[in-house]
């Protein structure tokens, strides 16, 4: 079919209405309420680098060396959220690993966290991360959907406070925003632990304590 051309018949079909008939299948007991951020695969870091923060306005919030992470990683933020887009350097030539790396979904407590771990498991997905990495200290569960696709869903990325010169981050010449220390970051592999190991600052308190698994207990 030619571009531009609305097709009305396949639009009002079968397939297109089962489609839009999806919905969620009763209440979740977790609320997603907005896209967290996205990591990609870059092939070329600094130059990455240099078109988000250059063309298209983002700054830097932390670096990870490839020490750190294969290949390096940028953390960027275009407001409070200590990141918004995250870059991961691929050590190979253009285009074979551009891509996405994960994909991130924001809850608004941290026990919609460990609600969204018993959920995804009791509905056969697997639990390949949990607890808290190290910049940015939000607690997280990652899994993967059905095409392989890395998915987080995370409570608690740090604020960037705003400074005087506008919104967070907005580093006019010699501003520097307050960003946590590396001394402050955590790493654990636990929600249990990362709720007992919280950064500075940072209230890890559940509402409803009984969503806590026993120490030494594995997924099912």
């Amino acid at each position: 079919m030619p571009r531009g051309v609305i097709d009305y018949a396949a639009l009002a079909g079968p397939e297109a209405q089962a489609l839009r008939a999806k919905a969620p299948d009763g209440a979740l007991p977790f609320d997603i309420r907005r896209i967290g951020h996205v990591v990609l695969y870059v092939a070329d870091l600094e130059r990455a680098v240099d078109f988000y923060t250059r063309v298209l306005g983002f700054r830097v919030s932390d670096v990870y060396p490839d020490t750190m992470m294969d290949g390096g990683m940028v953390f960027m933020r275009c407001n409070a959220d200590h990141h918004g887009v995250a870059l991961v350097g691929a050590g190979a030539p253009p285009g074979e690993r551009a891509g996405m790396h994960h994909m991130a979904f924001e809850v608004a407590t941290v026990d919609e966290v460990l609600k969204a771990r018993a959920w995804l498991e009791a509905n056969g997905v697997g639990i390949l991360f949990e607890g808290r990495r190290r910049a940015g200290a939000q607690v997280a569960v990652e899994f993967r959907d059905p095409d392989g696709h890395w998915l987080e869903i995370y409570w608690g990325l740090d604020k960037v406070p705003e400074g005087p010169d506008g919104p967070a981050g907005a580093d006019g010449p010699g501003e520097k925003p307050a960003i946590r220390p590396p001394g402050e970051w955590r790493e654990v592999f636990s929600l249990e632990d990362a709720l007992d190991d919280a950064p500075p600052g940072q209230d890890t308190t559940l509402a409803d304590p009984s969503l806590r698994r026993d120490r030494g207990i594995g997924r099912p």
